[in-house]
């Protein structure tokens, strides 16, 4: 079923669009599924799951490489779906955009590539104290390798970045990595800002837009960034792929970051030559049906609209923050920015002294998804001192009945651990 367009200025039609997602028809689970974990991975409405289904019926062949009609259709599937991840975040150039597995492999292509080849003993890597272990990980490795230090930008109370010595933070500071949105704290940094200080340092910026890109209009040139990461997944496509955005100077400066068939322009048996970009960095036979299903996503959050989306989404966040802490006060924490404008569609807290797996499980008997436990930002955790939170975060097909269930389920925690 097509989402029909809403008019301008008009909210989200929240029931319509729960019926284009068939895993949340209560049929299929026996119960009423309310699912609170887009933040982790989204759900797939149909037009998504049909799009991949008749690139299969219709056109799968390999491509870049068959010369007939089929696999001229399946090369064009692809490079359809780079441009509109290309439209999609505003990149000057489809050839900018590099097809990964996901976010994680993108930021690792940076860190192997790039950085190896730029980065140097006694070179800084800055990255925000909130970046999830995809944006730690590969800048401890380079750092272990090759000498680089690993340097933190500290946070405030409220879970913001705390700019207030950035300048002596940057210095000996070649690449900067930060979340454009937290994953744990729904904070969203001004990229631009951090971008447009570390550029003039002639540090380069790596943003790490899984958050960010699913739920706000994302321009990668009004963000001052150099290389932008974000995941299908996350934006209601399927899982297995991924885009990298970088700057066409960088990555062409940049080393293939894996060897095989189709990043070559040449091979002898003495070396050879790499393709230009994106060709370059897409080593072997890609996950041709899930660009198309990234595409497919793609078209259906612009049917709905990125405005209304973040708008939907900062209402629900206003609305659990104050309904959350209306009904239980101070036995429940939520970490982050108490301005709802401040932060992304999510919360994570703590309720008493109820461990966050346990409450994850009382929660999942009455159909409530939730994620808990580090969420991948161990560095973030140990900072607030705790060991494990409770994430619920929402989505277009989430709405004020589903908060209203998870504030309600919560009460069964005081009946088993009260």
């Amino acid at each position: 079923m097509a989402v029909t367009l809403p008019r301008p200025g008009s909210p989200l039609d929240v029931a319509a669009i729960r019926r284009e997602f068939p895993i949340l028809e209560p049929c299929r689970t026996g119960k009423k599924l309310v699912f609170l974990d887009s933040a982790a991975s989204s759900q797939r409405p149909q037009s998504v799951l049909n799009a991949m289904d008749r690139y299969y019926e219709t056109s799968h062949a390999n491509v870049h490489r068959g010369a007939y009609a089929l696999a001229e259709r399946a090369t064009e599937a692809l490079e359809s779906s780079r441009r509109r991840v290309a439209r999609f975040i505003n990149a000057p150039s489809q050839r900018e955009i590099i097809f990964t597995r996901n976010a994680t492999e993108a930021i690792n292509l940076v860190a192997h590539s790039y950085g190896r080849r730029f980065l140097h003993q006694g070179d800084v890597v800055l990255l925000s104290l909130f970046e999830h272990h995809a944006n730690i990980v590969p800048w401890h490795q380079l750092a272990a390798d090759h000498g680089v230090t690993v340097r933190w930008i500290p946070l405030t109370e409220e879970g913001e970045l705390d700019l207030t010595d950035l300048d002596r933070l940057l210095e000996g500071v070649k690449l900067v990595g930060i979340s454009a949105q937290s994953n744990v704290l729904g904070t969203l940094p001004d990229v631009a800002a951090v971008a447009a200080a570390a550029h003039a340092v002639d540090a380069v910026v790596m943003v790490d837009a899984c958050q960010f890109a699913p739920h706000h209009q994302t321009d990668v040139q009004a963000m001052g960034a150099d290389f932008v990461a974000f995941s299908a997944h996350k934006m209601l496509g399927p899982t297995g792929i991924g885009a990298l955005w970088g700057r066409r100077a960088l990555l062409e400066a940049m080393p293939p970051f894996l060897g095989g068939g189709s990043m070559i322009e040449t091979v002898t048996t003495t070396g050879f030559t790499a393709a230009e970009i994106p060709a370059r960095f897409e080593a072997g036979t890609p996950a041709i049906a899930e660009t198309v299903g990234f595409a497919a996503a793609i078209d259906y959050l612009e049917t709905l609209g990125m405005d209304r989306v973040e708008a939907h989404e900062r209402r629900l966040t206003q609305y659990a923050m104050d309904t959350l802490i209306g009904r239980y006060g101070d036995k429940i924490r939520i970490y982050g920015p108490s301005d709802p404008t401040k932060r992304g569609g999510l919360a994570s807290f703590t309720y008493g002294d109820v461990h966050a797996h346990d409450l994850s499980q009382i929660l999942d008997d009455r159909g409530i998804c939730v994620r808990a436990g580090h969420h991948c930002a161990k560095p973030l955790l140990a900072h607030l001192g705790v060991a494990a939170l409770t994430r619920a975060s929402w989505y277009v097909h989430n709405d004020t009945d589903d908060i209203d269930e998870l504030v309600d389920a919560l009460a069964g925690a005081d009946d088993l651990f009260g």
